[in-house]
């Protein structure tokens, strides 16, 4: 989604419980129609602890070539199944989403203490995935992108990292919980006037990281790198019988929409564990989701 450009109050979607209430029941539709955007689904087929996923994307009339793009896989190393899946937003073109969705998770595994730390590893592959990234700017371009990226070792753990405004919610008993942060200007205003940017926050308009980005944190973005971060929050669930799904959105679904993330139930009959769920996207009562891609 286009984190240069805002959309007018006036045009936003009115935020209500009878929106939320359709969400609810999308969440538990059976249909795996790519309705409108294009979309998939599949399972790891040798772990012990099956994993389903399914996933969509929409591109919306922002008048610019999509740039939201996704991994959605099985690899299986050291005895090990892993599931990847991840969302890449990127802003002013799609070279560097483009260049994540090929490298980012080959960089992850690559990490000689990934098996051992993966906390550590994950980090410590953001680090230097945006350091090739910012040194190959003539190449890749201006822009950059946001991330949610998780990992599932043999259906058993689950470790989350984010830049930026892409979140991952998970459904637990019943419940939708936020386990990622969102990197938004306002929020990190001390640490950007530290390194000598400043946020914007004008009538109408979201905040913005020296009057541009609408994020705090991104892959990319040479220009306004020196006030930005590429520190991805990192967080592990285990996986047992009370995770029922977890999804994967960018922006386009949880901001512009209107839906929050907290306060309201879910349940599925579904996989223990379905990935960037495709039915929310799909269902008529979200035709109205903004102007933005949206890639959940």
């Amino acid at each position: 989604m286009n984190k240069h450009s805002s959309l007018p109050s006036s045009s936003r979607p009115a935020k209500g419980p009878s929106f939320l209430t359709k969400i609810k029941n999308v969440t538990c539709l059976k249909s795996s129609s790519s309705r409108n955007g294009k979309g998939g689904k599949g399972r790891s087929k040798s772990s012990s602890n099956k994993v389903s996923h399914g996933f969509h994307l929409v591109e919306g009339q922002s008048g610019h070539d999509m740039e939201d793009y996704h991994v959605a896989e099985y690899r299986k190393r050291r005895n090990n199944v892993l599931g990847l899946f991840a969302i890449f937003d990127g802003h002013l073109g799609d070279r560097v989403p483009s260049y994540l969705q090929d490298n980012l998770f080959n960089n992850i595994l690559e990490e000689p203490n990934f098996w051992k730390e993966p906390e550590i590893a994950i980090r410590n592959a953001y680090r230097s995935t945006d350091k090739f990234i910012l040194e190959n700017a003539m190449q890749l371009g201006p822009g950059g992108s946001t991330a949610v990226t998780a990992i599932v070792i043999d259906g058993k753990d689950l470790w989350v990292a984010n830049l930026g405004d892409s979140r991952a919610v998970v459904c637990e008993r019943g419940s939708a919980n936020q386990i990622t942060v969102d990197h938004e200007p306002h929020t990190e205003r001390r640490r950007i006037e530290k390194q000598g940017g400043f946020v914007t926050n004008l009538p109408g308009d979201v905040p913005r990281v020296n009057g541009q980005l609408a994020v705090a944190r991104a892959f990319g973005d040479q220009n306004l790198k020196a006030h930005l971060s590429s520190e991805p929050d990192v967080r592990y669930v285990p996986i047992d019988s009370t995770i029922e799904f977890v999804i994967l959105a960018s922006d386009g679904l949880w901001k512009v929409s209107g839906l929050e993330t907290h306060g309201w139930s879910c349940s599925s009959p579904f996989s223990p564990l379905i990935f960037s769920l495709d039915h929310l996207v799909t269902h008529p009562v979200l035709d109205h989701i903004g102007l933005g891609d949206t890639c959940v």
